[in-house]
């Protein structure tokens, strides 16, 4: 399924770009501001940032398609709860929790004003790596894909790019059992910059 989504999603961006009436390339970086949802977590935002680069592909004066490829990095600390939830796991000592993704946004932008671009999409993540010092011997604590939505706002100044954005994670994460639901959840301040 996940090979299928993303295939369509590559398939839509070829077709836009060769009918799309303008084009540009850029770099981007930011913070995250997250946290993950269920009962072994800490109900507190955390920090982590995110890198990486955009195309935006018009589709008339109004409207563009924005795909990105980015980096992020998300932590998140758990609560006394995990141990109670989870007694038959040997836990290494692990408070705080560190996931680095890659993750793929397509989103459709539509310019309110010269100025101001509002975004929203769908946004595809593949975990490339997790603290394995959360449970004893390795074990997966967390699935290696994940599906959200992404909406926010963007100000174009000249060359630049100055972004918020809300992000929600749709996919349930908990790769031990299904005692709980894990999603995640957060906001993406950064600034970009067009280089083509």
């Amino acid at each position: 399924m996940k090979t299928k989504l993303v295939t369509l999603a590559l398939a839509v961006l070829i077709f836009s770009t060769a009918h799309s009436q303008s084009f540009s390339l850029g770099v981007k970086a930011g913070a995250n501001i997250n946290k993950l949802s269920g009962q072994p977590f800490s109900d507190q935002f955390s920090y982590g940032y995110h890198a990486g680069g955009f195309a935006t592909i018009g589709l008339g004066s109004k409207w563009a398609l924005q795909p990105e490829v980015l980096f992020n990095q998300s932590t998140s600390d758990t609560s006394s709860k995990f141990s109670d939830i989870y007694s038959s796991l040997t836990l290494n000592n692990a408070s705080k929790i560190k996931l680095s993704y890659l993750t793929i946004p397509i989103l459709l932008n539509y310019n309110a004003s010269k100025m101001i671009t509002l975004q929203a999409g769908p946004q595809f993540g593949i975990l490339l790596d997790q603290n394995v010092s959360l449970v004893e011997n390795g074990k997966n604590a967390f699935k290696k894909g994940n599906f959200g939505l992404v909406a926010g706002l963007q100000l174009k100044l000249a060359m630049f790019r100055v972004y918020g954005r809300y992000v929600i994670g749709l996919t349930n994460l908990n790769d031990i059992d299904n005692k709980d639901k894990w999603t995640g959840q957060g906001f993406q301040l950064g600034i970009g910059f067009t280089i083509l």
